[in-house]
């Protein structure tokens, strides 16, 4: 029983093979690009939408605590605070209006 033929016959490659490497290599092309992080519209919506809310905010509290300290110091209560937030909305207002009016693009 010792012939000198391997118990096995190597194989060519075969053409399925061939084709199943290129599926295989076209389906991992597709993974790769559907896994990429992208920038969608509603990121930027939610974005303007937070810058909006920090104006707003930042606007009222910010025209408070100034109005605020001018009452503490002056002893002009409540006019300091009623003068502070008034000018604090305006500026808060300002503020999201020229962003809004911003184009896109800048």
């Amino acid at each position: 029983m010792s012939d000198d033929k391997p118990a096995r016959e190597p194989i060519d490659e075969d053409a399925r093979i061939d084709a199943l490497e290129q599926r295989l290599n076209a389906a991992q092309q597709r993974e790769s690009q559907r896994n990429q992080p992208k920038m969608s519209g509603a990121d930027d919506n939610y974005r303007s939408g937070n810058r909006v809310l920090a104006d707003l905010l930042g606007g009222i509290l910010g025209g408070a605590v100034l109005g605020w300290t001018v009452d503490w110091f002056a002893g002009t209560s409540p006019w300091g605070l009623l003068v502070g937030l008034f000018l604090g909305i305006i500026v808060a207002f300002r503020n999201i209006i020229r962003a809004a009016n911003k184009r896109p693009d800048e």
